[in-house]
């Protein structure tokens, strides 16, 4: 059985769980400039490269990823959010891309395995690929709006670099998360499908949306079901909505989703909106409960957390919808489709 096909199973007997937050967690740690940095000698300093942790301080995303595997995740997500040439040219790592991803991979694949070996229950590795700090579809220039920093094929190559490492680390799947720009995201889809050509086996994709305001667009102007009508092609294995806002402020966009995509419904929102300090302070409790209520109208299957969540808000809400039936798909072909029986592959 492949990855795709173990997460589908798992994924129809219960509302499956993802981690929350890593950039909360690591602020916890209270990490100095040379923890940053260790002994690797950079010119830049490093302090926020959150990412760059698996080389110089790995027991750190090692302990937040028992941390959520504790608190009830089926799902660890790579401490790799920012782990491609664009980001790290930020810190003067890019040089670093594929030791980062590739031991952060290996991390998450270590400890998935010892907490399945542990109860029997799968454990699942989604390869994290943020959205990077440029934009296709915008122009950084109000002076010029034709400029773009970057081009497609160049976006397409750094994401390919990280893809090609998150799998040689041992990830089942990859999740292009935190989409502004809908053909960012492309460009990470195609990626993925060169990428899965070359292996000649399935990568499955995990696609995540990111609102920019309440009317349910993204920065490119993309509604949901625009953002569903433009991947749709690359027959993600889920497709739902991170970050953006807190879970209240979701529910409209989720029942959107779940009553338009033949495909499974991930939502990992912030745990509420930040207070006048910039901090997250909506308790465990009520997200699980706002949650909670896509469970009950069978609109999702799998829920987690983003910014502001911490494991005692994947513990509240794996408790909260124990034993709660996931959302069902429409029809036979698309189970099957889902189960990974039809793969879609690129054309020679």
């Amino acid at each position: 059985m492949n990855a795709r096909e173990k997460f589908f199973a798992e994924a129809r007997k219960r509302i499956l769980i993802t981690d929350g937050a890593f950039g909360t967690e690591i602020q916890n740690w209270k990490l100095a400039e040379a923890d940053y940095a260790g002994a690797l000698g950079l010119s830049h300093d490093q302090k926020g490269n959150n990412d760059i942790l698996a080389l110089t301080a790995p027991h750190v995303p090692a302990s937040i990823h028992r941390a959520y595997f504790e608190a009830g995740a089926d799902i660890a997500e790579t401490n790799t959010f920012s782990a491609n040439r664009i980001s790290q040219a930020d810190y003067g790592a890019e040089h670093l891309v594929r030791e980062i991803n590739v031991e952060s991979a290996k991390m998450a694949r270590q400890i998935a395995d010892e907490f399945e070996a542990k109860d029997g229950r799968p454990r699942f590795v989604a390869g994290a690929l943020g959205p990077t700090n440029k934009t296709l579809s915008l122009s950084p220039d109000v002076n010029d709006p034709g400029f773009r920093e970057i081009d497609f094929d160049y976006l397409k190559d750094v994401y390919r670099e990280q893809i090609d490492a998150l799998v040689e680390g041992g990830v089942d799947f990859i999740l292009i998360e935190t989409v502004f720009d809908t053909l960012n995201a492309k460009a990470g889809v195609m990626a993925c499908i060169e990428a899965a050509n070359d292996l000649g086996r399935d990568l499955p994709i995990m696609m995540s949306m990111t609102l920019t305001d309440l009317s349910g667009r993204n920065l490119s102007g993309h509604t949901v079901e625009a953002f569903w009508a433009a991947i749709r092609h690359a027959n993600p294995l889920t497709i739902g909505l991170n970050c953006s806002f807190g879970a209240e402020q979701l529910r409209p966009h989720v029942k959107t989703l779940s009553g338009l995509c033949d495909t499974l419904i991930m939502v990992y929102p912030n745990a509420g909106l930040p207070n006048e300090l910039g901090a997250y302070d909506e308790s465990p409790e009520t997200t699980a409960g706002l949650v909670k209520e896509w469970a009950d109208a069978g609109q999702v299957n799998v829920l987690g957390g983003c910014c502001g969540s911490t494991p005692a808000h994947i513990a509240a809400i794996a408790e909260a919808v124990r034993g709660l039936a996931p959302r069902e798909l429409a029809t036979p072909e698309v189970r099957t489709r889902l189960a990974g029986l039809e793969p879609f592959t690129m054309a020679a």
